[in-house]
């Protein structure tokens, strides 16, 4: 049988829209910490709390920008947010207080909740739904690539360059991926008409669950790829930080390529499943960086960016089944919100890691914030085990 055709003009300018999309988000993210640090003279402890404000933002608006797409017309309201993210990098160069950071993080993550929410669900619509997982899964690599050079430049950057430079360069990216967006080519969709009020137009009530679980993974996860750069440079590994971003996009694009064709032949939960216990063991890994450090900084190297590949191996087959099991707890009508309702789960727990990090980073250490990920993770997978899958084969649509 011949398979449904995957790519076409559309998909190819949405694939390239994302990845300008979260290049320029991961530029500034190793590097924002720095700027708190040396432009105001914040504390690591404060830092996480200011940081952790955008993705705040970011969940507060996932679940209404959930029901618009499910309303009105997509593309509109993808190219508004797209267009409202990408002229934010303008403010921060002119940025004078913390207050006004603050204000712009807030708008920004406004911005960013509403405009990968249209981004993911427009591509789902865009796609053959047989080839789902697999699409969504180079879908996804597009933003692993961005993670490989968007913090890696990012921090070369910061090395060489002032800050204004670094945002003016991500604004730069994300003009181009607007241009981008705006020449996919969407179907009209219907009207949908809504006379009740009700919790599930905002929240897809079956996957909330597997919201808590996935909220569970994110923890440990926004712990990581926000203060990394921090952690190597408190344990000696001074230079080649961004490479451990680079690392981890590789395993992830590697694993891409294969977890998504699995789950199209329907090993959702045991893809998953699997990459756990990966997961599981690289926070345990970056736990051990630090007493491994004492003894040999390249050991801790060597340890360090091994992990992230598989770190990134682990989350890469992760993502894309995650996000197909959401959509397949939904109707047809509710992929904006099946959309919303993953990444508002992932926001939460990524907010609470900035938090969470930068407290225990502050209070004892980095590596104690990843051993207390490691335990996060495997609560997590008990909850997926027993809980999360069963739900899922008795309550799944598609």
């Amino acid at each position: 049988m011949n398979k449904e055709r995957l790519v076409s003009p559309s998909y190819c300018l949405i694939l390239a829209a994302n990845f300008l999309l979260y290049f320029g988000f991961y530029l500034l993210m190793p590097v924002l910490p720095f700027y708190l640090v040396e432009s105001f003279n914040i504390s690591t402890g404060s830092t996480g709390a200011i940081l952790a404000c955008y993705t705040v933002a970011a969940l507060v608006i996932r679940p209404f920008s959930g029901y618009l797409l499910d309303s009105f017309q997509r593309k509109p309201l993808y190219l508004l947010a797209f267009g409202i993210f990408t002229l934010i990098f303008s403010g921060y160069v002119v940025c004078g207080t913390v207050a006004m950071f603050i204000a712009l993080r807030i708008v920004h993550g406004l911005s960013f909740g509403t405009v990968t929410v249209a981004g993911n669900t427009i591509v789902i619509d865009i796609m053959p739904s047989s080839r789902r997982g697999e699409g969504l899964g180079y879908y996804g690599l597009a933003n692993n690539i961005a993670m490989s050079l968007g913090p890696m430049t990012g921090l070369f950057m910061h090395d060489h360059y002032p800050f204004d430079s670094i945002f003016l360069c991500a604004m730069g990216f994300c003009v181009t991926g607007f241009i981008c967006a705006s020449l996919v080519k969407t179907k009209r969709r219907p009207t949908v008409q809504r006379t009740a009020i009700s919790l599930d137009r905002f929240i897809l009530l079956k996957g909330i669950p597997l919201g808590i679980d996935l909220l569970l993974l994110s923890i440990p996860y926004g712990m990581t790829t926000t203060y990394v750069a921090m952690y190597a440079k408190n344990i000696g590994i001074t230079g080649g930080t961004g490479l451990f971003f680079t690392c981890m996009a590789v395993g992830m694009a590697i694993s891409r390529i294969f977890s998504g064709k699995q789950v199209d032949h329907g090993k959702i939960t045991e893809v998953i499943h699997a990459a756990y216990y990966v997961v599981i063991l690289c926070f345990f890994s970056l736990f051990l960086c630090e007493g491994v450090a004492e003894h040999s900084i390249k050991g801790a190297e060597i340890l360090l960016f091994s992990t992230a590949v598989l770190l990134g191996a682990g989350f890469g087959t992760m993502f894309p089944a995650f996000n197909t099991m959401f959509v397949n707890l939904g109707q047809h009508n509710q992929r904006g919100t099946a959309t919303s309702t993953y990444l508002t789960s992932w926001d939460i727990g990524i907010g609470l890691g900035l938090v969470a990090g930068g407290i225990i980073g502050e209070v004892s250490s980095f590596s104690t914030a990843y051993l207390t990920g490691a335990v996060l993770a495997i609560v997590s997978l008990l909850g997926f085990r027993f809980y999360c899958t069963p739900h899922f084969k008795r309550n799944r649509v598609q």
